[in-house]
């Protein structure tokens, strides 16, 4: 029995998808989203992570455990629930497998937890989240989880963990980052010439099965597949939609004042601002990303090209939302 955490989201409804076509049998965990994927191999749990007790529960009988559950955000206000679910849920998830003796664990990070601003070499495994390199508590919450994760490890726990960069996939693109999609469909006409690395959905998945079933222990793995401007990211996306690209070219000084703007009105509404000074900063850099450690383990992986995957992606979307 396999349990996958967070396995409403992008990547844990895809794992799971995966996983039933090679009639695995799982115990899918969810809390905010209900499940729509419904097979007679998937045995749905409604656990928080926060719950030791209900948590050690759902591992029993467990041998492999994907961790994709987490909180992505960059909101200040959300500060501690983002530690909360990051950092001390994680932590729980380590000392329940150690607990029921789990087989192994892999545990999906982030390349946030790397330190995502480093404009004169590219980032590697080697590399971790500091003050001087990182700009969001994000990056800090997902390093501090590593930590929980090591932490395992070194009591004899098994785990893999992986730092995926920019996931696409087709979901819900209200949220997450398949509003990518939904910003470009909109014609939304701004961009930077910042770079970061994106990743097929399928291929994040693929690997993470890849690395489970292996000897690979006490490995942590970036995940990228092409890094690219978020320029020429958005422009692909509103090809593949037939509309038209972002043209008008947002420089720092701009951008330092959206992100005030929102914040003055995130405080007069109580929304959640759509930019903030972390957003603002990480969109302006400029970062590339080793991959080449992973196809050294796995000499048979292959990633799919991003245009490919953004042309699949708008199919998924066009029908989804009958455009």
């Amino acid at each position: 029995m396999i349990l996958v955490t967070g396995a409403t989201g992008l990547l844990g409804n895809e794992l799971i998808q995966q996983l039933i076509t090679q009639g695995k049998k799982i115990r899918a965990l969810f809390y905010h989203t209900n499940p729509t994927l419904l097979h007679e191999n998937i045995e749905w749990k409604q656990v928080d992570i926060l719950d030791i007790v209900d948590l050690e529960e759902a591992m029993t009988g467990i041998t492999q455990v994907y961790h994709c559950a987490a909180l992505v955000s960059f909101n200040k206000a959300q500060k501690n629930y983002l530690h909360q679910i990051n950092i001390e849920g994680t932590k729980n998830i380590v000392n329940a497998c150690l607990q029921e003796k789990v087989e192994k664990l892999l545990y999906v990070s982030s390349v946030a937890a790397l330190g995502r601003i480093r404009e004169d070499k590219p980032i590697d495994e080697t590399m971790n989240w500091t003050e001087e390199t990182s700009n969001s508590e994000y990056g800090k919450s997902k390093y501090l989880a590593e930590m929980e994760v090591w932490r395992g490890i070194g009591e004899g726990l098994n785990a893999v963990i992986i730092n995926p960069t920019i996931i696409l996939g087709a979901s819900n693109w209200s949220k997450g980052s398949t509003e990518i999609f939904k910003t470009a469909y909109n014609e939304f006409p701004w961009f930077t010439n910042g770079t970061t690395g994106f990743v097929d959905v399928k291929d994040v998945a693929k690997a993470m099965q890849l690395l489970m079933n292996s000897n690979i222990n006490a490995e942590r793995f970036i995940l990228s597949s092409e890094t690219m401007t978020y320029k020429d990211i958005f422009s692909t996306i509103a090809k593949a939609f037939n509309k038209k690209p972002p043209y008008k070219k947002v420089t720092p000084f701009l951008a330092a004042l959206v992100w005030r703007w929102e914040a003055i009105k995130g405080k007069l509404t109580g929304k959640h601002p759509l930019l903030t000074k972390e957003t603002a900063k990480t969109a302006q850099t400029k970062a590339s990303f080793n991959n080449s450690k992973l196809l050294n383990f796995l000499p048979e992986f292959k990633y799919n090209k991003i245009d490919e995957t953004i042309t699949r992606i708008c199919c998924e979307l066009k029908a989804m939302y009958k455009l």
